[in-house]
């Protein structure tokens, strides 16, 4: 099962709806949940949802802080992204532009989370904020002309962001890149 950790964000139910498509069990549960609970789910992956406010992200930061009792990939999707970004040292503020639009990006590394799929993908970003500098130990996976850094993940452990929402239709191989995330949690 795949942990969605509800950080307020408008497209929580859709990251639901496409891993239920794929057949991947998955629950959503509010950020505040406390972690002994979380911990007895048993997940096999966590996502940290988008939402309106990195200051209002419960208990995914202690998630991280506590990364070692969970030991299971991590995914964060727009604010997720930016929290974990945040969470290991790098550093977030205002885009260029506000983005609530189609944005073409470019992969810079495939790593697990975008294998089999094309270099340049069109996908939907909603967002003010983004990563404007990568955290130390991280390795840049995609990015923008209007965001530095569209996707990364830590060198050494499972954990990755994305700024822009996999689960919108409008981006393309959205499904494929919750799928590969799913196979790294052993769920597919």
């Amino acid at each position: 099962m795949i942990l969605i950790m509800d950080n307020g964000g408008q497209y929580v139910h859709r990251i639901w709806r496409t891993l239920r498509y794929l057949g991947v069990e998955a629950r959503i549960v509010p950020n505040t949940t406390p972690l002994e609970e979380i911990k007895a789910m048993g997940p096999k992956g966590i996502i940290f949802s988008g939402g309106p406010d990195i200051e209002r992200t419960g208990n995914c930061g202690a998630i991280l802080e506590h990364y070692d009792e969970f030991n299971v990939p991590i995914l964060g999707i727009c604010l997720g992204h930016q929290l974990i970004a945040k969470h290991f040292g790098g550093r977030v503020g205002r885009g260029e532009k506000a983005e609530y639009s189609l944005v073409e990006v470019e992969v810079i590394d495939e790593d697990d989370l975008f294998a089999g799929l094309p270099g340049k993908l069109r996908v939907w970003e909603s967002h003010m904020d983004e990563v404007k500098e990568l955290p130390p130990g991280f390795k840049l996976l995609a990015r923008s002309e209007t965001c530095p850094v569209e996707a990364m993940k830590h060198e050494e452990l499972p954990i990755y962001g994305v700024q822009f929402h996999p689960e919108v239709s409008h981006t393309e191989h959205g499904s494929e890149i919750y799928r590969n995330f799913a196979a790294l949690c052993g769920e597919l």
